[in-house]
């Protein structure tokens, strides 16, 4: 299997519900390095997994709709834990929504799937992956 990472990052505020976050069900920040990685078992015609100048971004448009934003605010993510493992489903799901309409170009059909790790820390960090 061939992939490609490509990466952002985002600053949101949110709080959490539910005991087992302690002290974060208070308001507070969050930043996060975003990566994006697009697999694919064959390389196109033109010997890439995808154009990573477009995947670079796509990504960046995804982020730029949750960046600078108090997640709690945000109709989509009313009464939700916008846990790390959450956004990056969130994340994913938007992504591979852009990749069906064509975003990411032709040579992105052959994609097999594509994982989105949000980094919380240089210890820690959260990845959801899909099939595409």
């Amino acid at each position: 299997m061939f992939s490609i990472t490509v990466r952002d990052h985002i600053m949101i505020a949110h709080s959490f519900r539910g005991e087992v976050f302690g002290p974060a069900q208070r308001l507070h920040g969050a930043t996060f390095l975003v990566d994006a990685t697009f697999r694919r078992e064959q390389l196109d015609d033109d010997n890439i997994v995808v154009d990573i100048g477009l995947a670079t971004q796509e990504l960046g448009a995804v982020v730029a709709e949750l960046n600078y934003r108090n997640l709690d605010n945000e109709p989509d993510f009313a009464g939700i834990n916008t846990s790390t493992e959450f956004l990056a489903k969130v994340i994913a799901d938007r992504l591979a929504q852009r990749i069906e309409k064509g975003a990411l170009g032709e040579g992105a059909k052959g994609l097999a799937g594509l994982t989105v790790t949000l980094h919380e820390s240089h210890v820690a960090w959260a990845s959801y992956e899909r099939a595409l």
